[in-house]
């Protein structure tokens, strides 16, 4: 009788994962399987443990527990250099690429080939042409990365671990970045390395993306895995109910905008910074009461600059805009003090740089920017029982947690930062808000939450401007989408006339509205 067939070994298996930062227990006897040649999704909370999961197969950290198996043999993997060495690749969130080096300098990089550069050279580049080849992953090997499209810069970060014979690859948020046609395109790169045998891991918040290009989907949730799904048999609604523990509506129910007066103006605004580069280049756009509306755009084509200006952060060197008002250029700038009694609040991209100072308590933050106020501060003197008060007040109304008004800011939770924030700079009732990023590194619970209050500000009549990298974010909240490219708004579009396809064509500088 002939012996059946030995099944093969997965190509990873972690066996009782455990790994903790000082008290706080990150991966809690984690166990998961993943077999060769499939596609697998890691969803999770912030501080789910995903991340620092598979910062431990790639070696980044040591777990204190457990074990790791590659192709059915027990590894020990003490660094990225033994990582590489079993054939596993990591592509990270922010990518590590040299901009002023060409594709291929970047590729060889710490890979030379020897003491004769040229001979490695030369090999790295045939290399590199079947590569791109074999995955659909070609990129000019001389163009300076500098000069690349960020979807470029990401085919380079897969040849990299590719380069160095990677079989499996580990995608951190892969899609943080991209347009929607760029997340197109490498998903079907993915598509294509998965047929060429290649293990991927997909660390992702987008459940659509999950749903999209993924084989089996692990859900973990404080630490552990509490559910593992063929993706084919579940549905965003659910992986999102599993992640949070609790049902979470995905769909924003909003009513029609009322419109009333314009509350900002914006003319032929531009800025040039102190090395002549041009970041905000002929802007003009209006803002009303009872309006949200969304930026769209890739990181790094003005969003940023332009709400930096309209906060009085930075003056422009070109053009004006009149808030509430008050008209705003070159010769007659405007400082965050005045902006805020003007009535326009700011929540900026990055809450702990800008949004807050770290060592200082919950209750401090709760109050920056409006600290010599009454009844906060009585003779230049603060008065902590009101500040402790008024901060309890605002974690209750928008379930800040832990419900600790002297615990330091940088203790909480980036969701719970970012609710602190919003709270606020909400609780004003300002007429002009503008937000920046609102929830960027929130968990989805917090999401929902940050959006129906983005929409009650709305519908109390004030006029929000939304900066987001998160097309579907802009989709669910904006009244009116601009698209911004290369320091101008290319496009405008109505929110029920908008789809992603659209908008990316915008945002990839392809199309205007």
């Amino acid at each position: 009788m002939p012996t059946p067939p030995m099944e093969a070994p997965p190509a990873i298996e972690l066996l009782g994962i455990d790994k903790s930062f000082g008290t706080v227990r990150a991966v809690k006897g984690v166990s998961l399987r993943i077999e060769s040649g499939t596609i697998t999704g890691i969803v999770g909370e912030n501080g789910a443990g995903k991340s620092t999961l598979m910062s431990i197969l790639y070696g980044l950290y040591h777990a204190d527990a457990g074990e790791i198996c590659i192709d059915g043999k027990t590894v020990r993997i003490e660094g990225p250099r033994d990582a590489i060495a079993r054939g596993i690749g990591m592509v990270h969130q922010h990518f590590m690429l040299i901009d002023s080096f060409t594709v291929l300098e970047n590729l060889v990089l710490g890979a030379e080939g020897g003491p004769l550069l040229a001979k490695g050279m030369a090999a790295a580049r045939a290399e590199l042409a079947r590569l791109g080849r074999d995955y659909d992953l070609n990129v000019d090997p001389d163009r300076l990365v500098a000069d690349l499209s960020v979807g470029e810069q990401q085919r380079v970060e897969i040849l990299k671990v590719l380069f160095r014979g990677a079989r499996i690859l580990i995608l951190d948020e892969p899609s943080a970045v991209l347009t929607p046609q760029e997340t197109d395109r490498l998903f079907r790169i993915l598509a294509t390395l998965k047929e060429r045998g290649v293990t991927i891991v997909l660390i992702t918040h987008k459940l659509r993306e999950i749903m999209a290009a993924t084989d089996r989907v692990y859900v973990m949730r404080r630490g552990e895995i509490v559910a593992e799904r063929r993706t084919t048999d579940t549905d965003p609604e659910a992986l999102a109910e599993l992640m949070v523990g609790r049902k979470v509506r995905l769909d924003l129910d909003k009513a029609e905008a009322h419109l009333g007066e314009v509350r900002l103006k914006v003319e032929h605004l531009s800025l040039v910074d102190s090395r002549g580069v041009r970041l905000l280049d002929d802007i003009g756009l209006e803002l009303r009461a009872g309006e949200i509306v969304g930026i769209a755009g890739v990181t790094g084509n003005g969003q940023t600059e332009l709400l930096q200006v309209l906060a009085g952060i930075r003056a422009p060197t070109g053009g004006s805009f009149s808030v509430c008002g008050r008209t705003v250029d070159r010769a007659h700038s405007c400082d965050p003090a005045e902006m805020r009694e003007l009535g326009v609040a700011h929540v900026p991209e990055d809450r702990l740089r800008q949004g807050m100072v770290a060592a200082f308590r919950a209750s401090e933050t709760s109050i920056l920017g409006h600290h010599h106020e009454p009844p906060f501060s009585r003779n230049y003197i603060m008065s902590n029982p009101e500040v402790s008060a008024h901060c309890a007040q605002l974690m209750e109304l928008f379930d800040v947690r832990p419900r600790l008004p002297g615990l330091r800011s940088d203790s909480f939770s980036g969701g719970n930062q970012q609710k602190l924030v919003l709270a606020r700079e909400m609780a004003h009732e300002p007429k002009v808000l503008l937000v920046g990023q609102p929830t960027r590194g929130v968990d989805i619970g917090a999401i929902e939450f940050i959006h129906r209050e983005l929409v009650k500000s709305r519908d109390a009549g004030c006029a929000v401007l939304v900066v987001s990298v998160e097309l579907d974010e802009i989709l669910s909240l904006a009244d009116r989408i601009l698209v911004m490219f290369a320091g101008r708004i290319v496009g405008e579009v109505e929110q029920r006339r908008a789809d992603e396809r659209t908008l990316g064509l915008m945002m990839a500088g392809a199309g205007a509205g």
